[in-house]
């Protein structure tokens, strides 16, 4: 019998962690100071293998549900969820380090240390003033040519 909202909300800590279980290999782990999250229990190439869902009750139990779905189908195309996932971590991570910002002042590291300290400090602080706080934080890739003339338009009106 599947899982109610009801009963995930009534579960209270007990002196060990226990599971209710849900469908489909996905169950709430209750520990004992009363924290409950939501995992699920998969085997890939022979080896048992568990993904977490979040925390109760921030993710619901129709969340849950839905993110179990979304790996039991990658599953069924041969694909390891908790690999998918690590993979799509691991490229918000290098979008992040590859911020405008980022790159920017990595060529102003490279590029301007020959040059005198005022010419460095009024590039920084163009750099600084005008352009990171617009598109600074944005991943490199997914500025767009318009994006970046309407910061040289802004800086050209001034």
């Amino acid at each position: 019998m599947p899982l109610t909202d009801k009963a995930a909300k009534a579960a209270a800590a007990k002196t060990k962690t226990y599971k209710l279980s849900d469908e489909k290999g996905m169950y709430l782990e209750i520990t004992p100071k009363g924290q409950k999250y939501w995992r699920w229990k998969y085997r890939f190439a022979g080896k048992e293998k568990r993904q977490a869902f979040g925390v109760y009750p921030e993710v619901s139990l129709q969340e849950a549900r839905s993110q179990r779905d979304e790996c039991r189908k990658q599953l069924e195309s041969g694909v390891d969820p908790s690999v998918a996932r690590q993979s799509l971590k691991t490229a918000r991570n290098i979008a992040t380090t590859n911020s405008f910002e980022a790159v920017a002042l990595e060529w102003f590291h490279t590029k301007m240390g020959d040059k005198s300290k005022s010419h460095r400090d009024r590039t920084l602080s163009a750099l600084e003033k005008d352009i990171f706080p617009l598109i600074g934080k944005q991943p490199i890739n997914d500025i767009t040519a318009p994006q970046l003339l309407g910061v040289l338009r802004k800086i050209e009106k001034r």
